[in-house]
């Protein structure tokens, strides 16, 4: 039960919604589970989290045009050119506050390949979470 309440707190920190996953890794690191499977349910969760951004982004498109969209025209511009002056690689940094998930959001908008943005998505999620981990087990 402690690996799946890690997942789904993962998975929610990743979507638009906010939680704090790694204060609950680092406490579950600190009561002895096994990091490997802390490491492994952290990085899946947040890693599908950061996929149903990614889908969000991409069915997003089809609603540009109306008025209701919270997002001008020139705005997803803008957002679209620094994406891409900047590329797949900032996918490796969609774990950080504030501009995680909108990366997330604009990969999808942007149809970065799906196979593509799972890798980058969960390298740097992975890294992370191993950090984390690795800080955690020292406090102990």
């Amino acid at each position: 039960m402690v690996y799946i309440s890690l997942f789904l707190t993962s998975f929610i920190a990743a979507t638009l919604f906010p939680a704090a996953s790694e204060a609950l890794l680092g406490t579950l690191v600190t009561q002895g589970f096994s990091l490997v499977l802390l490491w492994f349910f952290a990085t899946l969760g947040n890693t599908l989290g950061s996929c149903v951004n990614w889908w969000l982004g991409k069915e997003s498109l089809r609603f540009k045009h109306k008025k209701w969209f919270p997002v001008s025209e020139k705005q997803l511009n803008k957002a679209q050119n620094q994406f891409q002056k900047y590329g797949l690689a900032t996918l490796l940094f969609a774990w950080l506050p504030i501009i995680g998930d909108p990366l997330t959001l604009m990969a999808g908008i942007m149809r970065i390949r799906f196979d593509l943005f799972v890798l980058f998505v969960a390298l740097g999620k992975g890294v992370r979470y191993a950090l984390v981990i690795y800080v955690a087990s020292f406090i102990s």
